[in-house]
């Protein structure tokens, strides 16, 4: 794992359309048990080179009830995103992540952790890639239906603070799925 992650921190496929330069941000280990996959780091997150460390972390491990000793621990808990870079901003936010990350090493982290008891599919990105044709149109119908994709995934919508609209528009969600995804999480640890 160690070399495999080292490999990760070297890449550089596509450089030339990172505009602050390439810097892969994960974590992983052979032990984790939960696999978050996420997005792409945002411009706080770059900076830092800690997966998670804002705003959309912090709501995250709300919704876990996570310390974040637990949530940094790779031994129990791998921090993997669709695309490692920040990938700048768009027009409405945050580029989308980059289509090169996933396909080069996701099979190949996942190899390297056989105790992955469950995977979170942290917004449309991840929910497209993994459950491919298996999911719903949208990303509100994917997470609604959560139990299809269960004991395997659990689809959840972006902790982002620019998602507090569809969190207003969803009360089900923290209402009926936090409680849901909260146990899920207390019985792997």
């Amino acid at each position: 794992m160690e070399g495999l992650l080292a490999q990760i921190r070297q890449c550089r496929i596509c450089e030339s359309h990172l505009p602050f330069g390439p810097r892969p941000v994960m974590t992983a280990g052979p032990d984790a048990r939960l696999l978050i996959i996420g997005q792409a780091p945002g411009s706080k997150v770059h900076a830092s080179g800690i997966p998670w460390d804002d705003q959309s972390g912090k709501n995250l491990r709300d919704w876990l009830g996570m310390d974040p000793d637990v949530f940094y621990d790779p031994t129990q808990v791998a921090l993997v995103p669709m695309g490692f870079c920040y990938p700048g901003t768009g027009q409405s936010g945050d580029l989308p992540p980059r289509r090169e990350c996933a396909p080069t090493w996701h099979q190949a982290v996942l190899t390297a952790m056989p105790n992955i008891r469950l995977t979170l599919l942290i917004g449309a990105y991840s929910q497209a890639y993994y459950l491919g044709k298996d999911r719903p149109k949208t990303l509100t119908e994917t997470v609604r239906n959560f139990e299809a994709y269960l004991p395997r995934y659990l689809p959840l919508p972006h902790p982002s603070p620019r998602n507090n609209i569809w969190l207003r528009k969803n009360p089900w969600f923290e209402q009926d799925l936090v409680p849901i995804l909260k146990e899920k999480v207390r019985e792997m640890f």
